[in-house]
């Protein structure tokens, strides 16, 4: 491998223009070798933009041997197809989530992974930004004391249209796949565990019969609790709030928060509360090397994450088939993870 990480692009996605493309240029870890689309007058205009002098389809970025690793941006269903692909022709992976539309995708991602020796993450960008390692750090040093109960919220109105993945349930469109996969993440990385049980509850639209809005109410030992609400036809929200024994402490624009755009965590307790501002800070760019990092670590374990966040997943999608609560047993030996 040379010095730079040399990423190709599959999948000329909004985010990956907007996002992932400008964070790769910036960072002194990687280099944009190669873009891929299903079109090539997409792929051509993608490589005229960012000055990248290679492109074409998809089996073009992974044939080139001057490819390290991709970045997937494709619609949820259509991701393991060519994460397997990617791993067959030794490239290592960010694909952006959710990577799974089902638990036994996942494995088979996964699975093919390991044999091929290629690493792989889930693009869950948000976690990398600063105002989450304050979270993390508040929680640590007991600013709010235990932290019993979290309440997540992300949502907006979204233009409804048939060319809009989102809507196309074939292409694992929907609500669950979409955005409520942030709400499941953040809850398990602040309780550090996973659920004990799953209730979650989906409302559908008639025309594009795919799931437009929903809640989730997960359980965590030691009497813990996350709630969630989002849905395509709200007034914009992406905040999350933790209820601790000695305080509250509250994420504004938790999911999404644009490079140039500060964050904001409010801390109360029955004293007082206290707002911090945490400077702009590019998300993407933190998780492209983070990633970079992992190459070399075999202990920062992407791998595991998207299992277990698979699985979850796949809770939430039986209760909500099933309209009841979803008990979890023994769920680390089930899933032979740690």
């Amino acid at each position: 491998m040379s010095k730079l990480i040399r990423f190709g692009i599959l999948g000329c996605s909004t985010v990956a223009k907007n996002s992932f493309i400008p964070a790769l240029l910036k960072s002194k870890k990687t280099s944009l070798e190669f873009i891929g689309s299903r079109s090539e007058q997409k792929s051509r205009s993608y490589s005229k933009k960012f000055h990248c002098n290679s492109f074409g389809n998809y089996e073009d970025v992974l044939s080139n041997k001057n490819v390290d690793a991709v970045y997937i941006s494709l619609p949820p269903a259509l991701q393991e197809k060519w994460v397997i692909l990617a791993a067959k022709a030794k490239k290592h992976i960010i694909c952006e989530k959710s990577t799974a539309t089902s638990f036994i995708s996942a494995k088979k991602m996964i699975g093919e992974c390991k044999k091929n020796g290629v690493r792989i993450m889930e693009g869950f960008s948000f976690l990398y930004h600063p105002q989450h390692k304050m979270v993390l750090n508040y929680l640590k040093h007991n600013k709010i004391g235990i932290p019993f109960f979290l309440d997540a919220k992300f949502g907006f109105n979204l233009h409804k249209s048939a060319k809009n993945f989102r809507l196309q349930k074939k292409l694992g469109g929907g609500i669950l796949n979409d955005v409520a996969c942030y709400v499941i993440k953040i809850s398990s990385i602040v309780f550090q565990d996973l659920p004990i049980s799953v209730l979650c509850n989906l409302t559908y639209d008639k025309k594009y019969k795919i799931d437009v809005h929903g809640s989730i109410y997960m359980t965590f030992k030691n009497n813990k609790t996350a709630t969630g609400f989002f849905g395509y036809s709200n007034s914009f929200q992406s905040c999350y709030e933790i209820w601790g024994t000695n305080g509250l402490l509250n994420v504004e624009k938790a999911f999404n928060l644009r490079k140039n755009k500060s964050g904001k965590l409010s801390l109360s307790t029955d004293d007082s509360t206290k707002s911090s501002i945490v400077r702009p800070s590019d998300q993407f760019q933190l998780m492209i090397e983070d990633f970079s990092n992992c190459l070399s670590n075999t202990k920062l374990n992407h791998e595991n994450d998207i299992l277990k966040q698979a699985f979850i997943m796949d809770c939430a999608r039986k209760s909500a088939s099933q309209m009841k609560l979803i008990k979890i047993k023994n769920v680390k030996q089930f899933l032979g993870v740690e």
